[in-house]
C-alpha cells in the first residue's frame, strides 16, 4: 500500500513538470538517464526524476547536467515562461536570507549576468517585503516584484521586462 501512494504522490509531482527543461532540452539527471527515450512513459519519468532530486536547478546554476542558460526561454503559449510556482517557497526562503539555489536559479532563468547575481540576491533581499507582502502571495505576484525591483535598480534594470 505504501507503494502504491507513493507512486501516486511522485506521479502527481510529477505531472506539472517538464522533461525539456528550461537549461535546454538535455538538461538534467532524468534527461541524461532516459536519452534517446520517446514517448510518454520516457518523459514522465525524466521530468520524476528531474523535478524530484532539484537537479536541474543545480545544473543551471552550476552548468552541469547537460544544462545550458545561454539561449533564449521560448514557450509556445500566453503565460510567461518562468513560473515560480514549484519553487516558490523555497525561494522565499532564499530572499529572506540572500542567498541560495533558488534565488540563485531565478537570476538565472532571467538572465542575470554572472557578475550581476550576487547584486540580483542583495536587492531582493532587501526588498523581500515587498516581494512577500503576505502568505498567500501568488507566483505571478511574487514574479511581478521581482521585476519592479529590478527595474528600480539602476544597475538591474537592464533585466526587467
Amino acid at each position: 500500500m505504501k507503494k502504491v501512494i507513493g507512486s501516486v504522490i511522485l506521479l502527481a509531482a510529477s505531472s506539472t513538470a517538464m522533461a525539456v527543461a528550461p537549461g535546454g532540452p538535455d538538461c538534467g539527471w532524468g534527461n541524461m538517464l532516459f536519452e534517446g527515450g520517446s514517448g510518454l512513459p520516457h518523459h514522465i519519468v525524466a521530468s520524476s526524476t528531474n523535478g524530484t532530486s532539484g537537479n536541474a536547478t543545480f545544473g543551471m546554476t552550476s552548468g552541469t547536467n547537460g544544462c545550458a542558460t545561454d539561449g533564449a526561454l521560448t514557450y509556445g503559449g500566453d503565460k510567461s515562461a518562468l513560473n515560480l510556482t514549484s519553487i516558490l517557497d523555497e525561494f522565499s526562503e532564499d530572499v529572506a536570507r540572500g542567498h541560495g539555489e533558488a534565488l540563485n536559479a531565478v537570476a538565472v532563468m532571467i538572465g542575470v549576468e554572472n557578475s550581476d547575481r550576487s547584486l540580483f540576491s542583495e536587492v531582493m533581499h532587501e526588498n523581500f517585503a515587498v516581494i512577500f507582502p503576505s502568505e498567500n502571495v501568488t507566483a505571478e505576484e511574487v514574479l511581478s516584484s521581482v521585476n519592479e525591483a529590478m527595474k528600480a535598480h539602476e544597475q538591474l534594470a537592464q533585466y526587467a521586462v
